[in-house]
């Protein structure tokens, strides 16, 4: 997804990472390339904007969430809360 803004890329101080942001809504992403990190870029984009699928119980997991626990739009979710992953 493209907002007609281009972004800006860089990498980390580290050399190990690129960063990723567009300019116009400061969403930011990251890769292990350039081309990574600007595709995951177009996906928090469109996620911005309410596009986009919600994540598989199988992705939640290997996140770290559980999926009976996850609740979407709650304002203070208790794993920000606590800090926990």
């Amino acid at each position: 997804m493209s907002t007609g803004v281009e972004p800006t890329i860089t990498p980390t101080d580290d050399g190990d990472r690129w960063v990723a942001k567009d300019t116009e809504t400061g969403v930011v992403s990251q890769g292990k390339t350039r081309e990574e990190a600007l595709a995951n870029l177009d996906e928090a984009v469109a996620g911005y904007h309410g596009e986009g699928r919600s994540p598989t119980d199988e992705e939640l997991r290997e996140a770290g969430i559980d999926p009976d626990k996850n609740v979407s739009g709650e304002p203070n979710a208790d794993i920000f809360e606590s800090g926990r992953k």
